[in-house]
């Protein structure tokens, strides 16, 4: 994994006892340096700029869901007090969620995630509506859990429309109207871009949808706490969001489902979640990501700051790397989301060197780490694969401050010095 610092390795005999122990402490010297070989101190402190990946759990959330994991471990099905407290948590937390999106709680399902929220909405949609028609519109820079989902369904009959993008990873709602026909089941189209940050005319779809009579999905789950969501303004009939996006825990979403949407459930089991998704819930995930949005209602009108701290960076970027371009569309994006394209950097590289300094950010979406390939939202946009492998991700959350700004461009500063001067970055290619 190591790109950055790559070397070759000979071998030169079996020396010593005493060779090897020297050879061994040489090694730990070595990996202890920074980037360009000078020795140096741990960072002092973490500047986190991957919160499009995930976000640290407020505290208040994890205040919120430690008297579930001590005392209050009751089963919500079960009648005694510990269960009905359980119950009453359950009930508390949908409707925390409902106040994020606008909805009634009775519309709010938990899940064990975005992903699962995703598949719920477009798998029980499909099957449930079969008879009415077997194609789906969906777009080409949707996330994995979508793309996924669609192929798995093409490969169970049905027939999917893949939209593609301009050069800002915008979707052109006429395309929409001329894919849709009288046999399409079901329209999937993602509010916000996890990679880019590009936002979409959501409402404007939706209707050309219905006009059609085809239900409308979106994955709301990088918008969720960083934008206004309302189910209503935007006429969807299914939404889905993740708490570990707006500073709850890991493993549990939801999926808002409209009044009078039939959908065949993924799980089956008891009745739980109104027979949508069966299994004991997981009561301390749920009362967490209910405290969280809560907590994300307020965070919304913090958006104009983290808008500004956003745009700074990318000025300061651009004067140390003029030939920098942006990825996304420069206002119709997620206020905390700078995703840029540096030529002669591989943005893998550039992860590991400035995490060397404390900063944490991204080369693309943290659900295709590993991966040698590069980005399909970008490549979707129009990028060439040496572009997309030279694009880092830079995503900020309300925890923000203008000293972290500072921290993230004198590091990359002294990356950028260091790279002239005694490492060579993997070419981006």
């Amino acid at each position: 994994m190591y790109k950055a610092l790559l070397c070759d390795v000979v071998k030169v005999g079996e020396g010593t006892d005493a060779g090897r122990a020297a050879a061994t402490a040489e090694g730990h010297a070595t990996r202890a340096r920074p980037l360009g070989g000078s020795r140096a101190s741990q960072p002092r402190r973490l500047v986190y700029l991957d919160n499009n990946a995930t976000t640290g759990v407020a505290p208040e959330v994890r205040d919120a869901m430690r008297p579930f994991l001590e005392g209050g471990f009751g089963n919500p099905s079960s009648i005694h007090g510990v269960g009905r407290a359980a119950r009453e948590a359950l009930d508390t937390a949908r409707r925390q969620v409902a106040g994020l999106l606008g909805c009634r709680p009775r519309r709010v399902t938990f899940t064990g995630g975005g992903s699962e929220a995703d598949n719920l909405a477009l798998k029980g949609v499909a099957l449930a509506r079969r008879r009415r028609g077997s194609h789906i519109v969906t777009t080409t820079i949707e996330h994995p859990a979508v793309l996924a989902t669609c192929r798995y369904l093409e490969g169970a009959g049905f027939r999917v429309t893949y939209l593609g993008v301009d050069a800002d990873g915008l979707v052109d709602p006429g395309a929409l109207d001329e894919a849709v026909t009288d046999d399409t089941a079901l329209v999937s189209v993602m509010l916000a871009n996890n990679e880019v940050g590009t936002i979409q005319p959501i409402g404007e779809m939706c209707a050309l949808a219905h006009e059609r009579g085809a239900l409308f999905h979106t994955d709301a789950v990088q918008a969720a706490g960083k934008i206004p969501v309302d189910v209503d303004d935007l006429g969807v009939d299914l939404l889905a969001v993740s708490a570990h996006k707006f500073h709850g825990p890991k493993g549990v979403g939801a999926l808002f489902v409209r009044e009078g949407i039939e959908l065949v459930p993924l799980v089956h089991g008891g009745g739980q979640e109104r027979a949508l998704r069966a299994g004991t819930e997981n009561v301390p995930g749920v009362v967490g990501m209910g405290r969280a949005a809560e907590l994300a209602v307020g965070l919304i009108p913090d958006a104009p700051r983290m808008r500004g701290l956003r745009d700074r960076l990318e000025a300061r970027i651009r004067a140390l790397v003029p030939e920098a371009r942006l990825n996304g569309h420069p206002d119709l994006r997620l206020p905390n989301t700078l995703n840029m394209t540096l030529p002669g950097l591989r943005g893998e590289s550039l992860v590991m060197a400035l995490d060397r300094f404390g900063i944490a950010i991204s080369s693309g979406s943290a659900c295709k780490s590993g991966s040698p390939e590069p980005t399909h939202v970008l490549t979707a946009m129009g990028r060439d694969d040496a572009e997309a492998h030279c694009s880092v991700r830079f995503s900020l959350s309300s925890e923000t401050s203008e000293d972290d700004i500072d921290a993230t461009v004198a590091a990359l500063e002294r990356v950028l010095i260091e790279m002239e001067t005694t490492v060579r970055f993997l070419p981006c290619k």
